[in-house]
C-alpha cells in the first residue's frame, strides 16, 4: 500500500516538472490584481486551465462564452484526467475539467484540489466496447479478457461497476492500461477483447473500428463532468473572482451545447479532427443537465471512491466530502 501511495506521489511531482517546463512555471502578482478597495482588477489575472482535445477551450469559443474575457487564459492540453488533476496540485495548473473518477485518485494522492462546479452528462456514450465479430455477449463474459482503459478515469469506474453487477472483480480481467488514441488502434488490430471508453472515442470505436457496445453506462454510474480547482487558486482573491467567472461561463457553453449539438458537434470535430457525424453523434448523445455540489454529488463521488478502495486501486479509503467546496453553487445561469 506505501508503494502504490509512492508511485502517485511521484506521478504528481513528474507531472508538476513537466506541466511547469511547458507553462513557464510562472504565476500571476494575485496581490497586484486587488484595489485598495477590495476589488479585483481581472486583467491583471491570469488562470492556467488544463484541458483535453475537444474539452473546454472548444466548447466555450463555439458557444461563444471566450468573447469578452477580462482575465488571461492559459491553456495546456492532456490526454485524459488524472495527469490533468496532478498538475492541478503541483501547482501548474488553477483548475480543470475531469470526470468522476480523477478526483478520487488526486484525493487519494493527498492533492490539495476541490470540486467547484459539475453537469452530468448522458450515459449512452460512456461504454464498454467490443469487436463487431467478438463473441462476447454479457458482461459475465468479460472474465479474463484483455481489457483496455486509461486508468483513473470515468471509464475504469463504469468498468467496474459493469464487473461488479456481473458477479466479477478487477482481478478477474486482464486490464490494459491504454490512452484512447492506442486502445483504439489495440482494438481494431485484435490485440484486446474490450475497451472502456467515453465519447466521442465511444463513437469513433463505432464508426472506424466496427465496435459494438456491450453495455453503456445507463444504470452503472454517474455522468459527472467536474471543474476542480486548487486550494491555491480557491484561496487567492483575485482569482476566486475569476474562477467564478469562468464557471458561468462553463455552465452557460453546457446549456448551449444542449440545443446546439450539431452547431457543437462541427467544432468538436475540427479540435479533435474526428469526422463530423462521428463528433455529431457524440455530442447528441451527451446533452447534459447542470448539477449543484451538493450532497448527492458527494454521496457518488464517495460511491467511486469506495469502488476504487474494495478493488486497492487506491491506497486506502478518502473521504470525498473534504475534496469539494460549494461556494458557486449561488450561480445561476440560463
Amino acid at each position: 500500500m506505501n508503494r502504490l501511495r509512492t508511485l502517485l506521489t511521484s506521478l504528481l511531482t513528474a507531472t508538476a516538472l513537466a506541466v511547469s517546463a511547458g507553462c513557464g512555471g510562472g504565476t500571476d502578482a494575485g496581490d497586484a490584481a486587488v484595489r485598495a478597495d477590495g476589488s479585483v482588477d481581472l486583467s491583471k489575472v491570469t488562470l492556467r486551465v488544463g484541458d483535453q482535445k475537444g474539452g473546454q477551450r472548444a466548447l466555450l469559443g463555439a458557444a461563444g462564452q471566450l468573447d469578452g474575457v477580462r482575465y488571461r487564459i492559459e491553456w495546456k492540453q492532456f490526454t485524459s484526467g488524472p495527469p490533468l488533476l496532478e498538475a492541478v496540485n503541483a501547482g501548474a495548473l488553477d483548475l480543470g475539467a475531469v470526470g468522476n473518477a480523477p478526483p478520487v485518485f488526486a484525493a487519494a494522492a493527498g492533492s490539495k484540489i476541490k470540486i467547484v462546479s459539475a453537469a452530468d452528462i448522458g450515459l449512452t456514450g460512456q461504454a464498454v466496447l467490443v469487436p463487431k465479430n467478438s463473441p462476447i455477449r454479457t458482461p459475465a463474459e468479460l472474465r479474463g479478457r484483455r481489457i483496455a482503459v486509461a486508468k483513473g478515469s470515468s471509464a475504469h469506474y463504469h468498468l467496474l461497476t459493469v464487473l461488479k453487477r456481473a458477479g466479477l472483480s478487477f482481478a478477474d480481467i486482464r486490464p490494459q492500461y491504454l490512452a484512447p488514441p492506442d486502445a483504439l488502434a489495440a482494438l481494431s488490430s485484435g490485440k484486446i477483447d474490450a475497451w472502456a471508453v467515453w465519447d466521442p472515442y465511444t463513437a469513433q470505436g463505432e464508426a472506424q473500428a466496427g465496435a459494438r457496445i456491450l453495455v453503456d453506462g445507463c444504470g452503472y454510474t454517474t455522468g459527472y463532468n467536474v471543474i476542480v480547482a486548487a486550494d491555491k487558486a480557491l484561496d487567492d482573491k483575485a482569482k476566486e473572482a475569476a474562477l467564478r467567472d469562468f464557471v458561468t461561463r462553463r455552465q452557460r457553453a453546457v446549456l448551449w451545447s444542449n440545443d446546439h449539438a450539431r452547431e457543437w458537434g462541427a467544432v468538436w470535430a475540427k479540435d479533435t479532427g474526428l469526422p463530423v457525424p462521428i463528433a455529431e453523434k457524440a455530442a447528441e448523445r451527451r446533452a447534459a443537465r447542470l448539477v449543484q455540489v451538493d450532497d448527492a454529488l458527494v454521496r457518488h463521488e464517495q460511491e467511486v471512491a469506495d469502488a476504487f478502495a474494495d478493488q486497492k486501486l487506491i491506497p486506502g479509503r478518502v473521504t470525498m466530502a473534504d475534496f469539494v467546496d460549494r461556494r458557486f453553487n449561488d450561480i445561476q445561469v440560463k
